[in-house]
Parts: structure tokens; sequence; C-alpha cells
């Protein structure tokens, strides 16, 4: 079963994100996530094997530009994960299908997303789930 989070589902949403973003400490994730609970243009998904969460998606409406777009607002893919011992069962795909008509509601035309350049699984799932590479980048930043 997926469905859309809110506010009551912090702990769970939170649990995955760390997983996600290890780098993270809960309570970080925790300060990110209960606002984007309550935004309109902003959704969590949650998908669930008996009464547990073991995957979410995380998306959001971009109104800036995104690479290889050319319509605004865009619906984008901010981060999805699903547990390993879930893993290969369609499940990322339904929350990505969740987020996608999230944003087809909100009069999205595009979808979009990321990944780093090292990440192959997360290359390999967004090639999979119909994504075309639209451009790869290098970023830069420099101490002033």
């Amino acid at each position: 079963m997926i469905r859309q989070a809110d506010i009551r589902d912090l702990g769970a949403v939170t649990a995955l994100a760390s997983a996600l973003w290890p780098h993270h400490s809960c309570e970080e994730m925790a300060e990110e996530f209960a606002p984007l609970l309550i935004k309109r243009d902003a959704a969590v998904f949650l998908a669930f094997a008996d009464e547990n969460a073991v995957g979410f998606a995380q998306c959001q409406l971009r109104r800036d530009y995104v690479e290889g777009t050319e319509t605004s607002p865009v619906g984008y893919l901010e981060g999805i994960y699903v547990a390993p011992e879930h893993r290969k069962a369609g499940i990322a795909r339904g929350l990505l299908s969740a987020c996608e008509n999230w944003a087809k509601e909100l009069g999205c035309r595009e979808f979009a997303s990321d990944c780093e350049l090292g990440n192959t699984e997360s290359l390999k799932f967004h090639l999979n789930v119909g994504f075309s590479e639209a451009n790869r980048i290098i970023c830069f930043t420099k101490k002033l």
C-alpha cells in the first residue's frame, strides 16, 4: 500500500530518510521533513508492507529552472528509498508513480530528478522507470 504521508507519519518518514541520507541525524531529518508534510507544493509518500513503512519518496514543485525542462512548475523527485529487504518488488516504481500523479494533479507537464555521478544504482533506477538523461554537470565551490 502506498499513501501520502502527513505529520502523524513524521517518525516513519524520518527513519527512512535517515537511512537514505545517513550523514544527517534523525533530528535534522525531522526538522527538514516536518514542514514538507504540511506544504501544498511538496509531498511525501510512504510504502507499507503489512503495517510497517518500508519506503518513501519525497517530491516537490520546482519553479526555478530545472535542467532539460521547458515548463514551470516541474514536479521533482527529491529522494526515494526502499529498505533493502523490500527492493526489486516494484515499490520504488509505485512511489514514483504516486509522485508523478501528485505533480499532474497540480498542473505539471514535466517531472524531473537527479542523482550523483557515481550513484550507478540510482542512475539505473531512473533509466528503468522512463527518465532520460538531460545533462551531466560538475559543481564547484570556493571559500571566500
